[in-house]
């Protein structure tokens, strides 16, 4: 089979890719807060102010550029005062949506601020519509943001803030299609209306709101949405109650009723996750659609706040809790939507994984004072010079493309993306068949680089994961898999791979 050609033009640019894609999603559900990033002050295992150092350090290496809190589903049941003021005072709470356990509230406010300011990542706020109120929203938006004096400005100082935090991202709701309180499109983009309204720009702080959308491929959710803000068709300036519209899209093997397990699985279900993972590509390409007739000069973001693979959770565990092992499978999953999100850098401003610890696709998993890194983990490592860059389109001739047919489905196996930045090139790509190795030649055009340097991420077997007894089974390495040719470069990609390539440009035009 001849090689898969894809052509890249060192000198043709398009939009910037935004590091806000990388994304991640912390929610109040199993051991993600309570067990991963809080620990409390007198645990045993290195803290600061009960923040779990290791985990803080771990994804510090990713650039971690946002993080999402307090939820998802728990975001809706959430009432913020809850969780301020001193901790052997704050009142406890019900999770009744993940596990029907008991909270403390011990982290609450205060503790996601500091734990942002240790990452180095800005806070992504998902606010009370469901059970919640106006007036509280706005008082939290307050208490975060405004200074000098006012009385959350007050409350705030006297639970030892002084300054005010800058928090640009705000939620309005939660899947208000469902968890977040079973609305109707039009009257849940009514309360999208009123919430925005109240949360206000305090000084120089000016706020991101971001409504709640749609589930999947529900593009009249994001129709009703847009036409709170614009009209069909017209070149007018969108209203700005919001800045963003989210969406929510996970990657399942099967039905929702059987998910299947994370570890346990053949390569037929292995290229049937593929192809759902694809399938994010057509969901993000119906939603920019209906969001450019009403706003053609992209002012508006789309926001996937919610993305990753969703199997059967672990023998054992609390069904409650949701987690899952990471396997090579899920992190061909993650490259390939890096992929796509890549391709779509002119509306897509933001996407956060779910969940980042100990649930659903983590990057992390931690078992007592060990620390494991996932799969997944090593893609946003290997990927993090995409953050900011200039994203360069890549066109793989349908001629050359690889391609495996099954339940009457055709899956492209070769999946790549290509950026720019500071001088620097960084070409990735996947190899989603399981059993072949996949050629491919990159047709470098409009330049020329110096050497490469490639990595790559695989293992054995598709199932392969990492365990504290084993926490490198699946981890990048130096690849030698690569030459330079007259055109550009070539690669022999293992089955079941993800490979970076990194060069430094030395002309381009």
């Amino acid at each position: 089979m001849p090689a898969a050609t894809a052509i890249i033009n060192l000198d043709i640019g398009g939009p910037t890719i935004s590091r806000h894609l990388y994304g991640h999603f912390a929610e109040h559900l199993g051991r993600c807060v309570y067990g991963g990033f809080w620990v409390g002050e007198d645990s045993p295992i290195p803290n600061e102010g009960g923040i779990r150092l290791d985990v803080v350090e771990a994804l510090r290496a990713l650039n971690i550029p946002n993080l999402r809190w307090p939820g998802g589903c728990f975001a809706d049941e959430y009432h913020w005062q809850d969780g301020i003021g001193p901790r052997g005072q704050r009142p406890r709470m019900v999770n009744t949506h993940w596990g029907n356990v008991e909270e403390n509230n011990h982290f609450g406010t205060h503790e996601f601020m500091s734990l942002c300011e240790l990452l180095g990542a800005e806070p992504y706020i998902s606010g009370n519509v469901g059970s919640g109120t106006v007036r509280e929203m706005s008082e939290w938006v307050e208490y975060l943001t405004r200074d000098g004096d006012s009385p959350m400005v007050r409350l705030r100082k006297a639970n030892g803030r002084e300054e005010p935090w800058r928090v640009r991202f705000w939620g309005i709701g939660n899947e208000t299609w469902g968890c977040g309180g079973n609305m109707r499109a039009e009257y849940s983009a009514d309360l999208a209306r009123q919430y925005a309204t109240y949360c206000r720009d305090h000084g120089d702080n000016k706020l991101y709101r971001i409504a709640s959308g749609a589930s999947d491929d529900d593009y009249k959710w994001t129709e009703t949405l847009m036409q709170q803000i614009s009209c069909f068709g017209c070149e007018a300036t969108p209203r700005t109650y919001f800045q963003g519209i989210s969406v929510h899209h996970y990657t399942l093997a099967g039905p929702w009723e059987a998910k299947g397990s994370a570890t346990c699985f053949d390569t037929d279900d292995h290229h049937r996750t593929m192809l759902s993972a694809r399938h994010v590509d057509r969901i993000l390409t119906g939603h920019s659609t209906v969001m450019d007739v009403y706003d053609p000069r992209r002012t508006v973001g789309l926001v996937l706040d919610e993305w990753g693979t969703w199997w059967d959770v672990e023998p054992g565990t609390n069904p409650g809790f949701l987690f899952q092992q990471n396997t090579m499978r899920d992190a061909l999953v993650a490259s390939t939507h890096f992929d796509v999100f890549h391709r779509h850098a002119a509306r897509l401003y933001m996407a956060n994984i779910a969940q980042t610890v100990n649930v659903l696709q983590a990057m992390l998993l931690t078992d007592g004072d060990a620390l494991v890194l996932t799969p997944t983990y090593h893609v946003f490592e290997m990927n993090k010079g995409h953050q900011d860059a200039t994203s360069l389109p890549v066109h793989l001739r349908a001629e050359s493309a690889r391609r495996r047919v099954g339940d009457d489905a055709e899956l492209e196996t070769v999946s790549a993306s290509a950026s720019v930045r500071d001088g620097s090139l960084l070409v990735s790509l996947s190899n989603l068949d399981a059993e072949e190795p996949a050629e491919v030649s990159l047709d470098l055009r409009g330049g020329g680089i110096g050497a490469p340097y490639a990595r790559i991420l695989t293992a054995d077997r598709l199932q392969a994961h990492n365990t504290p007894q084993a926490p490198t089974t699946v981890a990048p390495h130096a690849f030698d898999g690569i030459g330079v040719t007259g055109r550009g470069l070539s690669l022999t990609l293992p089955p079941h791979s993800f490979v970076t390539v990194r060069a430094p440009v030395t002309h381009a035009g």
